[in-house]
């Protein structure tokens, strides 16, 4: 069972994962690993089903005596007070309306199948949504209204690219200054998932740079409907992403075009503001690395205004696979299960 309470003895979450086996499962797997609040007691997979947990991901070894399985919904249900979906969009989709049925189980869903609407799911993704379900999209450095009091079962997990984009134009939405906004990400080859593609093998990819899907990346909806929820009616946003010879991290450089001159100062104040008190929020000194994120769930944030042209370049870097899928959703499981919001998630990055 959850407990709450701030001042009494915690009760070790059960938690579950189904998808244990891809890049986003493994690190769940990871992090979870050192939560002192939070046992796994399931990892599915159909494909690995009898395999350890450490036979397939060998730098586990020594952390789980776990065994993957091909379980049913209501066999987790039964062992599991949360449940993390790291699968495919349209998987989730499939076993969600089970999990939701007579039980009390959290859900925190980290593909796409419940961050839009509906019509604009069927829209982006090409395929009908055959299980809609009421879900909190969540960032939490720009959702505060989403604390231990959340009474819904299930979290839809923000995509990577969203992530970072967001965190680097939120301050300035939520001041009604934005114009236009054009996000420009690089992103390591674990956001393509763990089957290699003509686009992540080694010899394509190695001492090279692709751009893809130049303007109508899926991701895009989501940007749209967090940058318009905090500047309403705002639409006016661009996104290209690139894949680099990296394994981890997406570098956003957004281009914000504003409506008043704004100097550097200027913009950090109102940044500092905004995220005084975000724990995972931190600012470069001079431009954000990659390599100071990677493997954490920190978000840096650097920034310079361009007065001449209205215009200010805002750089975020996170590491897609912690802040912008795994590690995000244990900051939103510690949220709604009324943890510290950063326990088991205090770590640096690996430089």
């Amino acid at each position: 069972m959850i407990s709450i309470a701030e001042n009494e003895e915690i009760n070790m979450i059960k938690a579950g994962i189904i998808g244990a086996t891809g890049y986003t499962g493994e690190e769940l797997l990871r992090i979870l690993a050192g939560h002192p609040s939070v046992e796994v007691t399931a990892a599915t997979s159909r494909a690995a089903a009898g395999k350890k947990v450490s036979s397939v991901h060998e730098n586990l070894k020594g952390f789980y005596d776990l065994t993957l399985e091909n379980l049913n919904p209501d066999d987790m249900k039964k062992i599991c007070d949360v449940i993390f979906l790291a699968v495919p969009h349209g998987a989730a989709m499939e076993v969600v309306p089970e999990l939701l049925k007579d039980g009390t189980c959290k859900i925190i869903d980290l593909s796409a199948d419940y961050r839009l609407p509906v019509s604009v799911f069927e829209k982006v993704y090409g395929s009908k949504h055959k299980a809609p379900a009421d879900a909190a999209y969540v960032i939490p450095e720009v959702h505060p209204e989403i604390t231990k009091d959340f009474k819904g079962r299930l979290i839809a997990n923000p995509g990577c690219f969203p992530t970072g984009a967001t965190l680097a134009a939120a301050p300035l939405a939520a001041a009604g200054l934005l114009k236009s906004v054009i996000f420009d990400s690089k992103t390591g080859i674990t956001g393509a998932g763990n089957t290699p593609t003509e686009t992540t093998h080694y010899p394509n990819l190695t001492e090279n740079i692709i751009p893809y899907k130049l303007t109508a990346h899926r991701h895009l909806a989501e940007m749209v409907q967090e940058i318009s929820r905090l500047q309403p009616g705002f639409e006016n946003i661009s996104f290209t992403p690139h894949v680099i010879p990296a394994s981890r991290g997406i570098m956003t450089t957004a281009h914000i075009e504003t409506k008043e001159k704004l100097t550097t100062a200027d913009v950090k104040k109102i940044y500092e503001e905004y995220y005084a008190g975000k724990p995972f929020i931190q600012f470069a000194e001079t431009v954000p690395s990659l390599a100071n994120v990677r493997g954490s769930n920190y978000c840096h944030i650097g920034m310079e205004a361009d007065a001449r042209n209205n215009r200010v370049v805002v750089l975020s870097a996170i590491d897609n696979l912690v802040k912008g899928a795994a590690g995000q959703a244990i900051q939103n499981m510690n949220i709604i299960c009324g943890l510290k919001e950063t326990e088991g998630l205090r770590f640096p990055g690996l430089i």
